[in-house]
């Protein structure tokens, strides 16, 4: 084990998964997944998408896409809405019960952080993040 440890990647799949598994336990109690969850931190930085778009920007599966959406759907945190570019296709929006959804799992974000970076001082985990960020501006744009 100690050896895979020197692999940068395999270290960012570990904690990748633990983190998941955390957050997922936490998310359990709403009926929702963490696939859920990241469809709607997307939603909430756009005006609403496309669900091809939304299958393309998070690396899901079409089908996916419209069972995810789908889920929010019943539970009144995001909606389909035609298209003001072509009222053929219809556009999926986060809602005001969304949002609200999204403003409280701030703080379980926060204690999957700090769980997962106890070891690491506040200067440690500043710098940490600004690396992630560099990597996913480059990565997962």
């Amino acid at each position: 084990m100690r050896t895979l440890h020197t692999d940068t990647g395999y270290l960012l799949y570990r904690l990748g998964l633990r983190s998941g598994q955390l957050f997922n336990a936490f998310l359990q109690e709403s009926g929702l997944r963490l696939r859920h969850y990241a469809l709607l931190r997307f939603l909430a930085t756009s005006e609403g998408a496309l669900q091809r778009e939304l299958s393309s920007r998070l690396g899901y599966d079409p089908s996916a896409i419209v069972g995810l959406v789908d889920d929010l759907e019943k539970l009144g945190f995001a909606e389909r809405r035609p298209s003001p570019d072509d009222r053929r296709s219809r556009i999926v929006v986060l809602t005001p019960k969304g949002r609200a959804f999204l403003r409280d799992t701030d703080e379980a974000g926060l204690r999957v952080a700090n769980t997962l970076l106890q070891g690491l001082d506040p200067a440690e985990r500043d710098t940490l993040h600004t690396l992630l960020r560099k990597v996913a501006e480059t990565q997962l744009s």
